[in-house]
């Protein structure tokens, strides 16, 4: 089996080279190899590697800069993913493409399903929903939320190096969501591919937090490990008192249920998996 990884240098593309099965044929690219905001550059790489599948990794992430630099969005978060699809189509593969919880407006008072009607809020939110309407019903789309990885930029890693340098934090507290770290994710995502599955799914970890209860496991996790010298003390923030250009959903839980009646598994819950995490961390150094 021949599979196109991009955003290969990201917390997921990582990830998903690191869980890849041991008949998967890699081919991993990012940036560097292929700009997907230059559609002939993508169609020329797509020929090259003539894959069976493409696991759609990469994405513009930077929320609040995608505000006022909506063209590169769209042409990573919708264009890029049509002409994956399109190829996909011409060949007979399969197209996994990797979504998000900003796809919804954050109003909802039960975790969202698969089959929950989108409404983003945000530059981002509306190039990934956008990219998602390029995905066939015989491809796959996972959605997934609050995700990090070790050696990744993503929160955890912020926080630690917050924790260093000051005695006290604050952190919003009326963000609602569920931490996922880009590990289960992949093997998530492998394991639908095995499968042979098709339509959507969503995955994140068991368990309910706020950034705040996010952040407060990360200092009391860290500290038993000796990645820091102290528990700082950490303040619980509102959205009002920490502004920022892009709206973030109030309430981001995606209801993974058919996903782990699909593969036949239990959900872990995000704390177990933050140990994890931050196991491997200290053990890069």
């Amino acid at each position: 089996m021949r599979v196109l990884i991009t955003g290969a240098k990201g917390q997921l593309g990582g990830a998903l080279q690191r869980c890849a099965p041991s008949e998967a044929v890699i081919t991993a690219v990012d940036v560097a190899e292929c700009d997907l905001t230059d559609t002939a550059a993508l169609r020329d790489a797509l020929r090259r590697a003539a894959p069976d599948l493409i696991l759609n990794a990469a994405a513009y992430t930077a929320v609040d800069k995608a505000e006022g630099d909506e063209a590169i969005a769209h042409a990573i978060n919708a264009d890029a993913v049509a002409v994956m699809a399109d190829a996909m189509a011409a060949t007979g593969g399969k197209l996994v493409h990797v979504s998000t919880d900003y796809v919804f407006d954050g109003t909802a008072a039960s975790p969202y399903s698969p089959d929950a009607a989108r409404n983003p809020q945000s530059v981002y939110g509306r190039t990934k929903a956008a990219g998602e309407d390029h995905v066939r019903d015989s491809d796959i789309l996972v959605r997934t939320a609050w995700v990090y990885e070790a050696g990744g930029a993503n929160f955890v890693r912020t926080m630690i190096r917050l924790m260093k340098e000051r005695e006290e934090l604050g952190v919003v507290a009326d963000q609602i969501g569920s931490p996922t770290w880009a590990s289960g994710l992949a093997r998530t995502i492998w394991g639908l591919v095995a499968k042979d599955a098709s339509g959507t799914f969503h995955h994140s970890d068991a368990g309910v937090a706020s950034w705040y209860d996010f952040a407060v496991a990360v200092a009391e996790e860290a500290h038993a490990l000796g990645m820091i010298p102290r528990i700082p003390v950490i303040r619980p923030l509102t959205t009002a008192d920490y502004p920022t250009p892009a709206r973030r959903p109030a309430f981001s839980l995606l209801d993974s249920r058919a996903t782990r009646a699909a593969l036949g598994d239990e959900p872990v819950h995000w704390r177990t998996n933050l140990r994890l995490m931050l196991e491997e961390e200290v053990q890069l150094g």
